[in-house]
């Protein structure tokens, strides 16, 4: 009975956002009161109907009713209770039925923190909300129904993926989703903007903190995923370029670029076309992402679907709302220009060029990403872009970005003078000298200490505009937004300093080991102490305690599964970490027996924990720039937002 309630209350929801894509058009369009506050009250009845739909999928899952079919297949009895929680999500259906979830709690927040719009924009921007919600309630009732029964009712469930069942991953997806539907408020409101043919520094004031949420809950989402890819798949790296992290890296830089773009905007009042173009193009950016997942066009360990069926719906939901959404941007946009010019040597200059740097990016992962699709599809002929070719592409890009990400604060919003690089000039030179041939000579690496220099040289940078804008370090009475400033600008650099070092100096060894034996890397030694066998509730395993030791001092003993889930028959690997601020250590165990010995794999990762401590930082910096107070102002004013 839970299951068909929860279905009706779909139903219910998708007659809901029909009736709020339309009625509040009607009213902004004939100035009817009525029917544009009709608008609020369908966003919140909207989230309400989906939230309880949830709740009741959600309910299947904890009682483990396997007469529905989602939780026969993605759930077990004998599951970790939190691991039935995360089931719900942990399929195509259930994240499904989350995005479009979130996309209504993004819906019914407007009306509550909108008071001050143009009830015209505000009636617009939400029934594009609810024509988002629409399609994607028309897309789960008629192609993945999370309430579809099953008969005959099986004994019990298959369990869920055994690589999802991990606490890091029961939250990623929620985070990432925040980020990625996030993006759809943008979204809503440039096509508002549009139909209103009127964007300013009230608009942009408004949206800004929006963009804020989206980026960096898209910022914690990717993190967390990058964290488990690391310890959980055993990939021995925190970044390997798969499709599926591709395509939820793209909406971020084009969200980064979103962010800097808002900032001119509402405080010059120009890049108004461009920012509402971003807009589109941040959740258009999304759409694909969620295309990607569900459609089997990309193979990938994160992609939920491989049915070309869904695929193709969803793809023509991204043309419909991308192309209606561009098609009114070709028609409208003339309408919304503003004051036109701006010089480079100025903080506008370079948020322009971090904008043409950020899109350049994006494009490149878009290429490389896809690439391999199109030949496909156009030849027949399977290839494989590869970690060489970003390397390659992607890397110049970020540290020309890097560049002017510490150059542009210190200087004026309209034109300035080199003078005032003077300082950072000379301080640039000094570490240049300093990081680079000391890098060379110690680390024996130039790229090495080219990478450094950048991560140090945005640092000082930073530093160096926290000093001018507290005159000296002695007035710290600041907006939010310019601590947010600081905090992201130096996560950037820590990110930077920790990707360069990982990358340059990591290394690996893999050995075959019989108990009491040892092998060495980058100066740890690795002994295998002992092996055991035994039955957890929902898998058996092979155990490995491993000794870590350096310089005949122990640092660690480290404990590795190689674990066998019967009801999936599936085989995986837990590796043994010890996480430290410096140098990571791990080890892994895989096949072997008593005669032979085990296969031992030993890692030396230096300072990997400062990427995700720098992306953890970014993400809290645009939490922290909510707090600025101008945020919240009803209408536009000459402050600056930076």
């Amino acid at each position: 009975m839970i299951a068909e309630f929860g279905h009706f209350l779909l139903i219910l929801a998708l007659l809901t956002a029909a009736a709020q894509s339309f009625v509040p058009l009607f009213g902004a369009a004939k100035n009817a009161p009525r029917a544009m506050a009709f608008a609020d009250r369908a966003a919140s009845v909207q989230f309400i109907l989906i939230a309880l739909s949830f709740a009741a999928l959600t309910a299947v899952f904890i009682r483990s009713d396997f007469s529905v079919l989602l939780a026969a297949t993605h759930s077990h009895s004998m599951k970790p209770f939190l691991y039935k929680i995360s089931g719900v999500w942990g399929n195509h259906e259930g994240s499904i039925l989350l995005w479009t979830l979130m996309l209504a709690l993004y819906g019914a927040l407007i009306p509550r923190f909108g008071k001050h719009l143009p009830k015209t924009l505000k009636a617009r921007a939400i029934a594009v909300q609810g024509l988002l919600g629409f399609g994607f309630l028309t897309f789960i009732l008629f192609t993945s129904n999370p309430f579809e029964r099953l008969n005959p009712v099986p004994p019990d469930g298959l369990g869920l993926n055994p690589l999802l069942q991990d606490p890091g991953l029961a939250l990623h997806p929620p985070f990432l989703y925040m980020g990625y539907v996030g993006f759809s408020v943008a979204f809503a409101f440039s096509v508002a903007a549009l139909m209103e043919g009127k964007v300013d520094a009230t608009w942009a004031r408004w949206l800004r903190p929006w963009v804020l949420v989206a980026w960096s809950f898209l910022t914690i989402g990717i993190t967390m995923g990058s964290v488990w890819a690391y310890y959980e798949l055993g990939w021995g790296g925190w970044w390997m370029w798969d499709p599926v992290e591709n395509v939820s890296f793209m909406p971020w830089l084009v969200g980064t670029a979103l962010l800097h773009s808002i900032m001119v905007l509402g405080t010059r009042h120009q890049l108004a076309t461009w920012t509402v173009l971003l807009g589109i193009s941040a959740f258009s950016m999304s759409l694909i992402g969620t295309f990607v997942v569900r459609s089997g066009v990309l193979v990938s360990v994160h992609a939920f679907a491989v049915d070309p069926a869904r695929g193709v719906v969803i793809l023509a939901l991204l043309m419909a709302y991308t192309g209606g959404a561009l098609a009114l941007y070709a028609k409208r946009a003339k309408t919304l220009k503003g004051p036109g010019g701006f010089d480079i040597l100025s903080r506008q200059g370079g948020l322009v060029l971090n904008n043409l740097l950020l899109i350049t990016a994006t494009a490149t992962v878009f290429l490389g990403t896809f690439y391999p699709l199109f030949m496909d599809a156009m030849t027949g002929d399977k290839i494989t872009v590869a970690k060489p070719y970003f390397d390659l592409t992607f890397a110049p890009i970020m540290l020309l970005l890097i560049l002017f990400m510490g150059a542009a604060p210190l200087l004026k919003w309209s034109g300035d003078s080199w003078a005032a690089l003077k300082k950072l000039g000379l301080i640039s030179a000094a570490l240049f000298v300093v990081i680079v041939i000391g890098t060379t000579l110690i680390g024996k690496s130039f790229l090495g200490g080219i990478g450094l220099f950048f991560a140090a040289y945005l640092a000082a940078a930073t530093l160096l505009a926290l000093s001018k804008r507290t005159q000296g370090f002695k007035n710290w009475k600041q907006p939010a937004a310019t601590y947010g400033f600081v905090l992201a600008h130096l996560g950037m650099a820590i990110f930077t300093a920790g990707a360069v070092i990982m990358s340059t100096w990591a290394k690996e060894d893999l050995r075959r080991l019989k108990v009491g034996e040892s092998m060495q890397n980058a100066g740890y030694e690795f002994t295998l102490d002992k092996v055991t066998t035994g039955i957890h509730e929902n898998y058996q395993y092979l155990e490995a305690k491993i000794d870590v030791s350096k310089d005949g001092r122990a640092v660690k003993t480290l404990t590795t599964q190689q674990r066998y889930y019967p009801v999936r028959e599936m085989i995986t690997t837990e590796a043994g970490f010890h996480f430290t601020a410096g140098p990571t250590v791990f080890a892994a165990i895989s096949e072997g027996d008593v005669n032979r010995g085990w296969k031992i794999r030993a890692n030396y990762h230096p300072f990997v924990t400062w990427i995700w401590f720098g992306a953890f930082l970014m993400a809290l910096a645009g939490f922290i720039s909510l707090f600025d107070s101008r945020l919240r102002a009803p209408a536009a004013t000459k402050e600056t937002l930076s």
